[in-house]
């Protein structure tokens, strides 16, 4: 199994909405693909300074489980994860990614 793990830090502000505003909206567009693509096992995203206050600066994270490093290599370029991808980008000031075998 692999864990794959992406915090990410928010613009302020970006499309006439609040960093809040886009965190509750990236968080939303990232749960709604649990079971659309059947190659992530679990899906779980995260937002908020005090959970993450060890990790600064982090306003959310998805942490997602593959069977094989193939399955998230297919994720990654999935066109449903893509139209997420797109969203996140606008939005996003740094990304930081860590991928583990569990």
């Amino acid at each position: 199994m692999i864990r794959h793990i992406v915090m990410w830090t928010l613009k302020e502000e970006a499309g006439g909405r609040d960093k809040a505003a886009n965190a509750a909206e990236m968080q939303a567009r990232l749960l709604a693909l649990r079971g659309k693509i059947p190659l992530a096992v679990e899906l779980e995203v995260a937002i908020g300074d005090a959970i993450f206050a060890s990790v600064p600066p982090t306003d959310i994270v998805l942490a997602t489980t593959f069977r094989t490093k193939e399955d998230l290599q297919a994720y990654a370029v999935h066109p449903l994860h893509m139209e997420v991808v797109e969203f996140i980008k606008s939005v996003v000031a740094e990304r930081r990614v860590v991928d583990f075998e569990v």
